[in-house]
C-alpha cells in the first residue's frame, strides 16, 4: 500500500529528530504544571518466561529481585508525589504486574494514599486468572487487561505461550469465567503475525467475541530492530503489504459487537475505560525501570538496569534520562495530532488555541497527506474525524512511532552490564560466578 510506505517511511524520519540515541541523564523528573491532569504509569519488568516479540523491558521473574524491586517502585511513587504531582489514574504495565499479587496490592494502596486515583488499571497473562489472583484485586482494580494474543495454539507456540499459559480453549473457557468481575475486562490481541492467516484471524476474531469481554485491543506487530531479526529467525518475515487488509478484516467483523474507541481499540456499548492512556492523557509520569513519562514535550526514560534503578532509589534519586532531542512546537503538534487522530477526533480549535496556529498552517504535509488519500471523514472549521481508509493511516503512524520507541528501548538495553544483558538475551539465569542477591540483581 502506497500511502503506508509512505507514511511509515515520513514518521520514521521525523521520528529521527526527536528521539535521541544518547539519552542525557537528568536529576529529576520535572514538577507538574499548574492545572495539568497527569496520569501515573507503573512498570513491572517481570515475567515467568520472556517472549520473542516483546520490546519492553522485562527480565526474568526472581522472587528476591522482584520484592526488591517493588520496594523500590514505592520509594519512587513517594518521590513523584514529592514533586506535587497528583493523579487519577493508575496504569500498571510490564512485564507481568500480578508476578507477586500482595506486592501489587500494596503498591495500589499506597498509590491510593498518595493520590486522588479513582481509576486503576493494571495488566496480566492468562495464567494468573485464578481466584488467588483475582480477588485481592477485585475491589483495587477497575479494568483488567489480559495479554492474550491469540486463540490458536499453533501460534501461541510459535510466541512460546502455548507451554506457560495453556490452549487457546483453556484461556477462552478462563476469560468466560469473569463476566461481571470487573468493570472493565479488555483482551490484548496482536494481528499480522507472520504465520497468521486470514482464517486464524477471524478464528481470533470470534473468540473474542465468545470471551464476554467488554473491550478488546488488536495491536499491529510493533518490532524494533533487534525483535524483527529474532522474529525473522523463529517465524518468518513482518508483511506489511497485508496489514491493511487484514485491519480491514478487524472492523468489519467486529462491527456487528464492538465499536472503535481507538483505531486499534474495540469496545462494547458501555464498555468502559479506554485501552489507551495516551489518547485520555496528553502527559504521564511512568515510574519503574524502563518507563517512560512524556511531560512538557519531552521524552524521559528511567534506566533499564535493575541494578542502577535499585542503587539510585536507595540514594534518594531518580536515576532517568531525557530520550528526546529536540522538543520544538512542530513536534509537539505532530505528537498531538497523532493522538488525537488515533483516539478518532480531533478538536482544531482547541488545537489553535494551545499553539497559536491552526492545524492547517502548522502541519501543512501532515494535512496535505490525509486530504489527499481521503483520509477525513469531517474536516470543517470544528474539527477532523476520520474515514476507515484514515483509521488504518493513523495504525500506521502509531506503530511506526512505537517501533521508533522500541528503538530507543534497544539503545537501552544496549547500556546494560553483562550480566544483566545476559538474563535477557541469555538462558534466563545470572552469569556464572555473579552475585544477585537484591538489592543489587
Amino acid at each position: 500500500m502506497l500511502a503506508e510506505r509512505l507514511l511509515s517511511t515520513a514518521v520514521s524520519m521525523a521520528q529521527k529528530s526527536y528521539f535521541t540515541k544518547d539519552p542525557k541523564p537528568v536529576m529529576s523528573l520535572p514538577a507538574p504544571a499548574a492545572g495539568k491532569e497527569y496520569l501515573l504509569y507503573a512498570h513491572v519488568p517481570f515475567c515467568e518466561r520472556l517472549c520473542p516479540y516483546c520490546s519492553f523491558n522485562r527480565f526474568p521473574f526472581n522472587d528476591e529481585r522482584a520484592r526488591s524491586y517493588f520496594k523500590s517502585l514505592r520509594a519512587q511513587m513517594r518521590m513523584v508525589a514529592d514533586l506535587g504531582y497528583d493523579f487519577g489514574s493508575l496504569y500498571i504495565g510490564g512485564g507481568t504486574p500480578t508476578i507477586l499479587i500482595d506486592e501489587l496490592c500494596e503498591t495500589i494502596d499506597l498509590a491510593r494514599e498518595l493520590f486522588s486515583i479513582k481509576e486503576v488499571s493494571t495488566e496480566t497473562n492468562p495464567n494468573h486468572l485464578i481466584p488467588s489472583v483475582l480477588e485481592p484485586l477485585k475491589d483495587r482494580v477497575q479494568r483488567f487487561s489480559v495479554g492474550v494474543q491469540s486463540f490458536d495454539d499453533d501460534l501461541l507456540k510459535q510466541m512460546d505461550r502455548y507451554d506457560k499459559y495453556g490452549s487457546g480453549a483453556q484461556i477462552l473457557e478462563r476469560l468466560q469465567s469473569l463476566e461481571g468481575f470487573f468493570h472493565s475486562l479488555n483482551v490484548d490481541m496482536i494481528f499480522n503475525f507472520p504465520s497468521q492467516s486470514e482464517e486464524v484471524l477471524r478464528a481470533d476474531i470470534a473468540a473474542v467475541k465468545a470471551s464476554k469481554c467488554n473491550q478488546t485491543t488488536f495491536y499491529p506487530l510493533m518490532a524494533s530492530r533487534s525483535v524483527e531479526r529474532s522474529l525473522r529467525n523463529t517465524v518468518g518475515m513482518v508483511d506489511y503489504d497485508r496489514e491493511a487488509r487484514y485491519y480491514k478484516i478487524l472492523v468489519d467483523e467486529l462491527s456487528d459487537t464492538f465499536e472503535l474507541s481507538t483505531a486499534w481499540t474495540f469496545s462494547r456499548t458501555g464498555g468502559g475505560m479506554i485501552d489507551e492512556y495516551i489518547v485520555d492523557y496528553e502527559e504521564y509520569v511512568g515510574i519503574g525501570s524502563g518507563a517512560f513519562s512524556y511531560l512538557d514535550g519531552n521524552i524521559y526514560v528511567t534506566t533499564f538496569s535493575l541494578r542502577d534503578y535499585d542503587k539510585a532509589i536507595g540514594e534518594g534519586r531518580m536515576p532517568v534520562a531525557i530520550g528526546s532531542a529536540n522538543n520544538s512546537l512542530a513536534n509537539q503538534m505532530r505528537y498531538r495530532f497523532l493522538m488525537e487522530l488515533f483516539g478518532l477526533r480531533l478538536d482544531k480549535r482547541k488545537f489553535e488555541r494551545d499553539f497559536g496556529v491552526s492545524v492547517e498552517r502548522g502541519l501543512r504535509k501532515e494535512m496535505l497527506f490525509f486530504r489527499t488519500f481521503g483520509g477525513f471523514a469531517t474536516d470543517n472549521a470544528e474539527e477532523l474525524t476520520l474515514t476507515e481508509k484514515g483509521r488504518y493511516l493513523t495504525v500506521v503512524m502509531q506503530r511506526s512511532m512505537f517501533a521508533d520507541l522500541n528503538n530507543l528501548r534497544d539503545t537501552a538495553r544496549n547500556a546494560l552490564s553483562a550480566d544483566e544483558r545476559d538474563l535477557l538475551f541469555g538462558d534466563g539465569e545470572p552469569a556464572c560466578g555473579v552475585d544477585h542477591t537484591p538489592p543489587v540483581l
